[in-house]
């Protein structure tokens, strides 16, 4: 577990640092589209630096996540609809999820696409819901719908708050960044293993 943490330390880290790049908008929207797919880091760590540093761009930085998020969606779903043998199933057992597939098939018999609003708005694994709708055969256009829906409250929510707060918050971080940054990895991490852990 402690090797795992130290790499998930270490590409948390390196997508941060994306946030201090000319590549920053390109990035937000790249590790969007990936982590509604393949990738462990969700773009809320890239969302929140970068609105920290230009609160009044938040908005903007909202919509590239959405989009990002959407189509990496819709990857995903490509992926469980036409590979999943071949790689959706590897990507799942890759985060130790496989044991929770069935569960989201449960949740998709019961709710059907709204299982989707689920995953896309709250902190469970995203991918996991997409790949799955994409091999349960979840109707394409409501499924699009309901993850702009559910991806967009998700994001524009965080923009809010720094489209609002942003001087106020971008204070706070300056002067307990340090603090604040090893917090906030802190919590990454243990999300990701709660995660694995209860769902």
């Amino acid at each position: 577990m402690g090797g795992q943490n130290n790499f998930l330390k270490r590409l948390y880290d390196w997508v941060i640092h994306w946030a201090q790049t000319p590549h920053a908008n390109k990035a937000l929207f790249t590790v969007a589209v990936a982590e509604s797919s393949f990738f462990p880091i969700p773009p809320d760590v890239l969302l929140i630096t970068m609105g920290v540093s230009q609160p009044k761009k938040s908005f903007f930085y909202a919509g590239l996540s959405t989009l990002g998020s959407v189509l990496g969606g819709i990857l995903g779903y490509f992926i469980g609809w036409q590979f999943m043998a071949a790689i959706g199933e590897k990507i799942i057992h890759l985060y130790g999820l496989s044991h929770k597939y069935l569960q989201v098939q449960h949740l998709y018999r019961n709710y059907d696409v709204w299982a989707i609003g689920l995953g896309g708005f709250t902190p469970l694994p995203y991918k996991l819901f997409t790949i799955s709708a994409g091999a349960f055969k979840i109707n394409f256009l409501s499924f699009v719908l309901v993850s702009l829906v559910a991806r967009g409250l998700r994001f524009f929510l965080v923009g809010g708050v720094f489209y609002i707060w942003g001087q106020q918050v971008q204070k706070i971080m300056e002067r307990y960044l340090n603090w604040l940054a090893t917090g906030f990895a802190t919590l990454v991490i243990l999300g990701y293993i709660c995660i694995k852990c209860l769902f």
